[in-house]
């Protein structure tokens, strides 16, 4: 080897020296890679709170107390004595049947009876003259016993008179057809000169109650079943009604009664509800949404509905704020809903904080930054990140 092949060799040895060197003191220099921040989420701690469990149902209307205005003799229809679609009391006269063959009925009935009594006095002056007689052995005993007999029969045929004329009298005043019941009474069925009889099966008008009504609603027998499993604490049950229009029917209702046996071809179990109606909103035929309180939760959780997302599994779950600021994920369960948030019945529990908003930045066990969740902070969040899509539990 030549003396210029050795000058080559150091020469390269001498350059990746100082290469080395170089290198060395840049990296002595050079500042560390600077670390991604916690990112912000927005969390709340839970409180247990008593509620209520409510359940939106369809309901009908129908009046307190109905009654058919029927005639129990048979007759003309002389008049009309109400207005239709007014209010009327117990024991208003509706309508009136021409009475007067009724009349001489009573006539009659009142004449017979006088007879009968006519004839009872002298059948009890012979009877008692007879027990005086037979002492001193004037008369057999026969003739005592038929005069005391025909006293008895006196007695009965006066009895009876008197029957046959109360019951004239009742026809009589059954004439004069009366309210059954108090309540709103709707058109007449029939009009002056129609001929109408005690069998017949149409009614001359149709009265309601309505200053209180039913709403008559269905419930699955699951939901009915659920409800009973839940074995929550009742105080009482309360019903509110939403109208046609979306309003809120502003009189609460009580629920009355729940049937004890299942409908078997739809699988529906009816319940009653009863509401004041003085206003007359509610009229019988109309359908309503319903809210029935099934129980109420003394001890429940409250989660924002957007805090609840879903696994691979499809199981609902909610993120948990550590002790340490890290991202845990936690299966829950949920039993309902109460406005815009879930009831959680398992998985958490009271004063644990849960991150509402920021769900897209996070991961088990990724440390950040919590802010109370509030209007502002979420509105925040959301302009700064994309929406993340909820499932409904």
């Amino acid at each position: 080897m030549n003396i210029h092949s050795h000058c080559i060799i150091f020469r390269s040895r001498f350059l990746s020296i100082v290469a080395m060197v170089l290198l060395a003191a840049c990296s002595e220099n050079q500042e560390p890679f600077a670390q991604d921040p916690a990112p912000e989420v927005a969390v709340i701690t839970l409180a247990a709170q008593k509620i209520s469990l409510q359940t939106e149902l369809t309901g009908r209307v129908s009046a307190l107390r109905v009654a058919d205005v029927r005639p129990q003799v048979a007759g003309i229809i002389e008049k009309r004595l109400f207005e239709e679609g007014s209010n009327i009391k117990a024991g208003d006269v509706l309508f009136h049947i021409n009475d007067a063959s009724y009349a001489a009925q009573v006539a009659q009935a009142k004449a017979n009876l006088a007879i009968a009594k006519a004839s009872l006095v002298n059948l009890q002056l012979i009877a008692e003259r007879y027990q005086k007689l037979i002492q001193t052995n004037n008369i057999s005993r026969h003739d005592m016993e038929t005069a005391s007999a025909n006293y008895q029969q006196g007695l009965a045929q006066v009895a009876a008179n008197e029957a046959a004329l109360q019951k004239a009298t009742i026809d009589w005043e059954r004439t004069r057809i009366r309210a059954p019941i108090s309540g709103r009474i709707g058109r007449s069925l029939v009009t002056e000169g129609a001929l109408v009889s005690a069998e017949q099966t149409n009614a001359l008008a149709k009265i309601q109650q309505l200053d209180s009504v039913y709403v008559d609603i269905v419930q699955s027998s699951e939901q009915l079943t659920q409800r009973k499993l839940l074995q929550l604490h009742q105080d009482h049950t309360g019903v509110s009604v939403i109208l046609e229009n979306g309003q809120i029917y502003q009189h609460a209702g009580v629920l009355k009664f729940i049937d004890s046996s299942v409908d078997s071809e739809t699988g529906m179990v009816a319940l009653r509800a009863q509401f004041p109606n003085p206003e007359g909103l509610l009229l019988p035929g109309m359908f309503v949404r319903a809210k029935v309180e099934q129980a109420v939760v003394p001890n429940a959780l409250l989660v924002p509905q957007q805090a609840i997302s879903y696994d691979e599994k499809n199981q609902p779950i909610a993120w948990v704020l550590n002790s340490q600021q890290q991202a845990e994920q936690r299966v829950v369960e949920v039993m309902g809903n109460q406005g815009n948030q879930w009831i959680v019945s398992e998985g958490l529990t009271a004063g644990e904080r849960i991150i509402v908003e920021g769900l897209l930045r996070i991961k088990p066990g990724l440390k950040v930054s919590p802010v109370d969740w509030n209007k502002q902070s979420a509105l925040a969040l959301v302009q700064t990140s994309p929406a993340q899509p909820q499932g409904k539990p």
